[in-house]
């Protein structure tokens, strides 16, 4: 599939910088994959949409302060970093580094007067290893000099608010190591959670940590050449046991956000169960794979040419979603992190 078929043109007025308040007061789209018909709610509605056994699957990832300033000891260069995932040894990480003209290997970049790296390993791309050097804990630190990592495309003239690590963080997150937020959940309040509970809707929690590669365009003049990013999720037991009692019963197994397809769909079982367990994923949903598990999926509006778009396009079908898009455009729909969602079914 040409990249350029994953593309849009969008208001930049339509981009979403901050939330609504309260959370559910956001505007939900539900388009019938079946009939292509398109129906406008706002996302507090939802209850009334699902049906009873239906099961919400929510990742409970929490957004971690990741993005890191400080300046090359040799010299003095003001350095932005962004921590992605742990590597192999104590406070070793992968990172990205901007403003990163000629980093390499042993160079030292200083946050705090306690709180410094050094460069191990440049791994192309603008990807390094650093190993931390610090006196004290790294996580207290981390919260002391990090700061949370929005998307790029959220405005914040004045820098990053005090408010940004609430309101870019579900009322969910348990589990600290995404330096994204599952954006489809922060829709969610506890009453609505609360209202959905009543109605019979069942919940299940599973764990996938998001890198900020799920922001990079597609590249590549085709989706097949793009190289997918790798992240690490968690079933439990418990929760395989709800998604799976769920579906013998006849619910429908509903995804919150593209995080939790790409876990659902790689935990992906026979007879269409969900396996307990850890692991890695490079899962590359893209038009023409077949799903095994998602039955349902609530998700934003995304950037065009991304994986995120390729995995809404395989589950809605090309024309279904392209034709929503449109019609969330004309009708002034808030798009990306901290806009408004679909409900596609």
């Amino acid at each position: 599939m040409r990249t350029d078929e994953l593309d849009y043109p969008l208001p930049k007025e339509l981009i979403a910088h901050r939330p609504v308040e309260p959370r559910d007061a956001s505007r939900l789209l539900v388009l019938e994959r079946d009939t292509g018909q398109r129906t406008h709610h706002l996302f507090r509605d939802l209850p009334e949409l699902l049906r009873p056994g239906d099961c919400l699957v929510l990742n409970e990832t929490r957004v971690m302060p990741y993005r890191l300033v400080g300046t090359k000891t040799e010299g003095g260069a003001r350095i932005e970093v962004l921590l992605l995932e742990p590597g192999e040894g104590e406070n070793i990480w992968q990172a990205m580094a901007y403003r990163a003209r000629r980093l390499r290997p042993g160079v030292h970049i200083r946050f705090g007067e306690d709180f410094q790296c050094e460069v191990r390993e440049d791994l192309g791309g603008g990807r390094f290893v650093l190993q931390f050097e610090n006196r004290g804990d790294f996580a207290e630190l981390l919260e002391k000099y990090g700061e949370v990592p929005l998307p790029p495309y959220v405005e914040r003239p004045a820098g990053i608010e005090p408010e940004d690590r609430q309101r870019y963080q579900t009322v969910f997150a348990r589990r600290p190591g995404s330096s994204a937020a599952p954006t489809a959940g922060l829709h969610f309040t506890p009453e609505l959670i609360a209202r959905l509970e009543s109605r019979g809707v069942r919940f299940a929690h599973i764990t996938l940590h998001i890198g900020q590669d799920t922001f990079q365009p597609i590249q590549t003049p085709t989706l097949e050449a793009h190289p997918i990013h790798s992240e690490r999720y968690e079933i439990s037991p418990e929760a395989a046991r709800i998604i799976n009692a769920g579906r013998r019963a006849g619910g429908r197994t509903v995804a919150v956000g593209s995080t939790s397809v790409r876990t659902l769909e790689s935990a992906a079982g026979k007879g269409s169960t969900v396996t307990p367990g850890f692991g890695t994923t490079r899962l590359y949903i893209r038009p023409g794979y077949s799903f095994r598990i998602v039955q349902a999926l609530i998700t934003n509006f995304h950037l065009p040419r991304t994986t995120l778009l390729a995995l809404v396009a395989a589950f809605a079908g090309s024309d279904r979603w392209r034709a929503a898009y449109e019609e969330a455009i004309r009708d002034r729909y808030r798009f990306y992190s901290f806009g408004d969602a679909m409900l596609i079914e």
